[in-house]
């Protein structure tokens, strides 16, 4: 049976400021860049172990964003080449590109393990269940995939993915074999199909069928989770709205696609978001099968504004009428720092955030 682990969080933190120079610095001097994230890692590992969390990540602290993991160890992506999207983010138009992955302009060939430079430390220096994320497969093809570049290699979409299906399904083996008693899958692309401008993209830029492909991404991630499944080792899911700079792109509750969902996904957890009028109701939550956890993610990670313990209270019981109060857990909706830069928040209100999340649900589970 998977540890309860009823104060979660999603991995990411707010790097200090010597650590973003370090890594923009990091051609020239890459001695320093290495040894100031073992010292902030270390001291991250500390502080949620202070905190009372009984699992710890390295804050991804080694990346440029929650993707770059599977880029820098992938050989295949053209980083100087994008896609251009554009979405709304309140009142806000925020272009954005996927130059953080870049293109797909060759045979993708993996020339290292994905996490292999961040386990091994994080283990070492770990006294809790140690947490690794990695993104979804489903993530690259719809901001990887360049119309008359990437398809003289993988013909569409669909090839596309489930050759980043292989090459994660191997790292996933080993990384549940290593010591490692928490895997955490981030997929923001869950969100294309709960929201309709998102839909019609899909249909309109990608070239397929919404539904489909939402039929072909749960099946791309049981594939991964089937291959990471070990006993004793917790599986989760992270389902997200966008998170880059205090920024969203998609909304819309989980209604359209819970009963797939929450119905097929092989997981122990699903994180989700719900920090605000854009996440819907619990209701959908009717349809997780019994025995599976909800993270109730109840604490914004994009917004300085703190959040009451007597409210974070409130909303779990609201939850719990549609999952059994045992079945559930908190967190914050995302992580921190999805990239390098961070969320527009200070750390110190991060780690306030974070206490919160570890007292309330030491006063809600004790």
């Amino acid at each position: 049976m998977p540890a309860p682990y009823r104060a979660d969080h999603v991995g990411s933190f707010l790097r200090p400021q010597e650590l973003l120079e370090a890594r923009m610095n990091a051609a020239s001097n890459p001695e320093r860049l290495h040894q100031l994230e073992d010292t902030h890692i270390q001291r991250v590992i500390a502080k949620q172990k202070e905190l009372g969390y009984e699992l710890a990540t390295d804050g991804e602290l080694r990346r440029r964003n929650f993707m770059s993991d599977f880029t820098d160890a992938v050989d295949g992506f053209d980083l100087g080449d994008s896609t251009a999207r554009n979405w709304k983010a309140g009142e806000m138009k925020v272009a954005q590109v996927s130059s953080v992955t870049g293109v797909v302009n060759k045979e993708l060939r993996q020339v290292r393990p994905l996490t292999g430079h961040e386990v091994p430390f994080l283990l070492s220096h770990c006294q809790v269940a140690a947490k690794i994320t990695l993104p979804s497969a489903t993530q690259f093809p719809a901001i990887s995939f360049k119309q008359g570049v990437t398809g003289k290699i993988y013909k569409d979409h669909s090839v596309l993915l489930w050759a980043i299906v292989d090459i994660m399904k191997k790292d996933l083996a080993e990384l549940s074999s290593q010591g490692v008693k928490y895997i955490q899958i981030d997929a923001p692309r869950y969100s294309y199909y709960m929201d309709p401008k998102w839909r019609d993209w899909i249909k309109t830029e990608m070239k397929v069928d919404p539904d489909a492909a939402l039929d072909e991404a749960v099946r791309a991630d049981n594939a991964c989770f089937e291959a990471a499944r070990k006993p004793g080792v917790t599986l989760a899911i992270h389902l997200c709205r966008g998170n880059n700079r205090s920024h969203w792109y998609a909304e819309g509750g989980y209604d359209a696609i819970a009963e797939k969902l929450f119905g097929t996904l092989e997981v122990d957890r699903f994180l989700l978001e719900y920090d605000d009028a854009r996440s819907g109701t619990f209701e959908p939550l009717r349809l997780v099968p019994r025995g599976k956890t909800v993270v109730l993610g109840l604490i914004s990670s994009k917004v300085p504004h703190m959040e009451t313990m007597d409210d974070l209270a409130r909303r779990v019981d609201e939850a719990s009428r549609f999952v059994p109060i045992e079945n559930l857990a908190l967190s914050p909706q995302c992580g921190f720092a999805s990239t390098a830069e961070g969320n527009l928040i200070t750390e110190e209100r991060q780690w306030a955030k974070l206490k919160l999340v570890a007292d309330a649900a030491r006063r809600i589970w004790n």
